[in-house]
């Protein structure tokens, strides 16, 4: 297997694998806990590869949160039964279920990459993404594409069809690129609701402050690859990043690596939680 990621040769990647615990009702669990490794990443901690689900959460992008009807939107949705949440990464609002794998890889700033590069950030998510779904035979573009949620100029697609969005998050000494991939399920039902929150929320708005969502725009790797139905195609798809990363683990050492890594205690999760909560919520 040829691995184009652009990682530093000395700098082994950990896995944590959480996609099976979907016990967490706070979606602002997963952020704080990839803000906490990213410290420790920052601070001489591993890199790390983290994959996390969550059964039922609609998380908005700091814009979202600003819209003139955010407050009535964010409602609707909890009405329905959504967790909902502002992250501090950068994006749209994307709904979340156990059919989205989430997908962190969590870096440090070396020597030999002192500067922070914003393409190449984003790089070496495409490069992993593309790389575990190579078995699969379909082209993954990039490219904004029109009417999906999320826009961005990184986002993938198959075939004119979004499946997957990619933000950051930059500390002073380490970083997070973060993807969302639609797995399963789908995808033009997702875009409806997240249609439906912005005819809420974006009541007197500027549509240049917006995306406008169209339910033509979304599919998922379930209805445009092989990976499989059902659960199959989240299995599968988490399967296929893992086998990437760790042929990038071969012959490095990741005893030492691991005895770096401390996993931060569910009471200074739920706190970094609670502090990006009031950091970053819906105006009123």
């Amino acid at each position: 297997m040829n691995i184009p990621l652009s990682l530093p040769e000395d700098q082994p990647i950990l896995l944590l694998d959480r996609t099976h615990d979907l016990s967490h009702q706070d979606v602002l669990y997963h952020f704080a806990l990839d803000e906490l490794l990213c410290r420790q990443t920052g601070e001489g901690g591993p890199a790390i590869c983290h994959l996390w689900r969550h059964p039922h959460a609609f998380v908005m992008g700091v814009r979202d949160s600003r819209l003139p009807q955010a407050s009535r939107g964010e409602a609707k949705l909890r009405s329905l039964g959504y967790d909902t949440a502002v992250r501090h990464s950068g994006g749209a609002a994307v709904p979340l279920d156990a059919g989205v794998v989430n997908l962190s890889l969590i870096l440090p700033f070396t020597s030999d990459r002192p500067a922070p590069d914003f393409h190449l950030d984003f790089e070496i998510m495409v490069e992993l993404i593309r790389e575990a779904l190579h078995s699969t035979g379909q082209t993954i573009d990039t490219g904004e594409i029109a009417g999906a949620f999320c826009p961005g100029t990184f986002d993938l697609s198959i075939g004119g069809l979004k499946f997957c969005g990619i933000a950051q998050r930059r500390q002073r000494k380490a970083f997070i690129i973060q993807a969302f991939i639609i797995a399963e399920g789908s995808g033009s039902e997702r875009a409806r609701l997240v249609r439906s929150f912005y005819d809420i929320a974006a009541a007197g708005a500027d549509p240049k402050q917006y995306p406008l969502v169209e339910a033509g725009s979304t599919a998922s790797l379930e209805e445009l690859t092989n990976l499989g139905s059902g659960a199959e195609a989240a299995h599968h798809f988490t399967a296929a990043v893992k086998e990437v990363i760790r042929a990038c683990q071969a012959g490095r050492e990741l005893t030492e690596a691991a005895s770096r890594l401390v996993m931060p205690g569910t009471e200074e999760i739920h706190a970094m939680a609670e502090q990006m909560r009031q950091r970053y919520k819906i105006e009123e």
